[in-house]
């Protein structure tokens, strides 16, 4: 039996990460200068490192332990699919139960006619499987020119090369040559950081018909599908003014272009409903799912397609598809998830109790000297880190600076809070409770007292 080396000193752990391991999205000699911090166990919010030291997790792990660490529930089901059937395919007229059930279960879950289920392995593959998707309905409809996707930019739809091209983020597409051809970009409804001197509401509306004029310049007979996440959330957790969604989906309907939502990260209760297409009021045709499928115990992820869609893809074979779609493990590990995410009344937990309690806290932080444009919804939020609330703007230094050294405070005092840019973000495990709301918020005010107090002290207080 193999035995994991959490005995070890961490400087020899530390060591052994520096020699072999490359981090995603990583300056690999930084952080092995530096030392990496290693977690050794997890329970609810908490995590554990090899010093001994509990972190609250105010990020999920990566957005998608909604159900905390340490279910039992999930490692005996996964055990019990292991000694049963541990893998098969579905690729040559064979299936389990595992998969079908959890299709099953994903159609009665999901809204409107949202009935079909496509598995892959992540967010991303789900993702290129949608490229492909949209294109072949197309296709299949005689209409082989409506190639298009149009996107955003700042939007993340993950990070393979198909992943990665439907994203927005521009330091993504300076590496591998992306994007792909067939990918265009409309401006991101984020209204503090680029809304003028325009209401929220007036901005709303001119960012969503950016959507109509790209359209037209294209060709409608050439567009595809639009793609967007209900909740902009590696971009900084950006909720859209409410004047946004309804236009989006008139635009869409309109010129007969389907509509995709990347719920990876708003899925399965993040926004306080169980999909984030119901909180901001929209009827995808392809929904995106991965992270709180299995609350990231183990890697999985689908695509939900709607009865009109799925109803032309089975007039041909879809020549698309991964070694472990719908892997049996994944899959049983996912219905217990679900199991518990029901049983629990977690989602409702969410709604009514946590939610308001934790938005109530977050939005506290506002009169903090730093901080502006507190956004949250649901279980997942931000804070704009500015030198100038009155007029929202810029640091000098580089864009990213203080909110770097805001997230190296976050971590020193054993809180995990993302930046990004100069925004900090949460996205809690949603079993998160009201007492350990208080000690991140506790932990959060510390810290940017203390990025406050270090950025003064380097002159970098400074606005652009």
């Amino acid at each position: 039996m193999t035995l994991l080396a959490n005995h070890l000193p961490t400087a020899e752990l530390q060591a052994i990460d520096a020699a072999h391991h490359l981090h995603p999205f990583t300056h690999s000699n930084q952080l092995a200068e530096k030392g990496v911090r290693v977690i050794t166990a997890a329970k609810g919010v908490w995590l554990k490192d090899s010093e001994g030291e509990e972190v609250l997790d105010a990020m999920a792990g990566l957005w998608c332990v909604n159900i905390g660490y340490g279910r039992d529930e999930l490692a005996d089901a996964a055990a019990r699919q292991m000694r049963e059937l541990p893998f098969y395919n579905t690729f040559f007229q064979t299936t389990h139960v595992p998969v079908l059930m959890l299709a099953k279960k994903l159609a009665e879950l999901a809204p409107g006619d949202l009935n079909h289920v496509f598995f892959a392995n992540g967010g991303s593959d789900a993702n290129d499987t949608n490229i492909r998707l949209v294109r072949t309905y197309w296709a299949e409809k005689g209409q082989p020119n409506r190639d298009v996707i149009i996107s955003r930019w700042n939007a993340y739809h993950g990070s393979t090369i198909g992943g990665a091209s439907l994203g927005g983020m521009k330091g993504m597409h300076g590496q591998g040559s992306l994007p792909i051809p067939g990918v265009a970009f409309i401006d991101q409804p984020h209204w503090w950081a680029e809304g003028g001197d325009k209401s929220p509401e007036e901005f709303g509306l001119e960012r969503a018909q950016q959507l109509e004029a790209k359209i037209k310049e294209i060709g409608p007979d050439k567009v595809a599908a639009f793609i967007a996440e209900p909740i902009q959330g590696a971009g900084g957790v950006i909720v859209p003014p409410e004047t946004y969604w309804p236009e989006i989906q008139r635009i869409c309907k309109e010129y007969d272009i389907l509509l995709i939502a990347d719920e990876v990260i708003c899925g399965f209760g993040r926004t306080g409903n169980w999909f984030g297409s119901q909180t901001v009021g929209i009827e995808p045709d392809v929904m995106t799912v991965a992270k709180g499928l299995s609350s990231g115990y183990i890697p999985i992820g689908a695509s939900i397609i709607s009865d009109k869609i799925a109803d032309v893809l089975r007039r041909t074979e879809f020549s698309h598809g991964y070694t472990y779609s719908g892997h049996p493990v994944a899959c049983a590990v996912a219905l217990e998830n679900l199991r518990i995410l029901e049983e629990e009344n977690i989602v409702d937990q969410v709604k009514d109790v946590t939610a308001p309690y934790l938005r109530k806290k977050w939005e506290s932080l506002a009169d903090h000297p730093l901080v502006a444009d507190v956004n949250i919804i649901g279980m997942m939020g931000s804070v704009a880190l500015t030198p100038d609330k009155a007029t929202r703007a810029k640091f000098a230094a580089e864009e990213g600076t203080v909110g770097f050294i805001c997230r190296e405070r976050c971590f020193a005092n054993n809180l995990v809070m993302r930046s990004v840019g100069d925004r900090m973000i949460i996205s809690p495990p949603l079993t998160i409770t009201c007492d350990e709301i208080d000690i991140l918020i506790e932990r959060a005010r510390k810290s940017l007292d203390e990025c406050l107090e270090k950025i003064i002290a380097d002159g970098l207080f400074e606005a652009a």
